[in-house]
């Protein structure tokens, strides 16, 4: 898969999932990656971001509603909603994506939201 609206959005469907599989996920990235949830500091390379995102798959996934989505040539900006559920919490964060994908992989992936939206629902 080369087209990188297909390849964002055959991403975002793993967290359709309650459990998204580590491995499927990080088949997406290029080993030199760059994720950035911009709230915090960014990772670098696939190591980096199996740790963040291995922390991240021990709460639920909910699934994630693209609301609009939109690419071109090699970036791919989305509108989203993801749900999370945590014990009795349920949390529906809406977020702003920006991908860039290469060679049908993924290389850079920016997630702006609101970290006290977050806190706030998890509390």
């Amino acid at each position: 898969m080369s087209d990188p609206a297909a390849v964002v959005t055959a991403f975002v469907r793993e967290f359709d999932s309650a459990k998204p599989d580590l491995e499927r996920i990080m088949a997406y990235f290029t080993p030199d990656a760059v994720y950035h949830n911009i709230p915090v500091e960014p990772v670098k390379g696939a190591d980096a971001i199996r740790k963040v995102l291995g922390g991240l798959m021990q709460i639920e996934s909910g699934g994630w509603e693209v609301r609009n989505q939109v690419a071109a040539g090699e970036i791919v900006m989305n509108e989203r909603i993801d749900r999370f559920k945590a014990g009795d919490k349920e949390v529906a964060l809406p977020v702003a994506g920006v991908f860039r994908v290469v060679d049908g992989k993924i290389a850079e992936w920016r997630d702006y939201f609101d970290m006290g939206t977050w806190q706030k629902q998890m509390a």
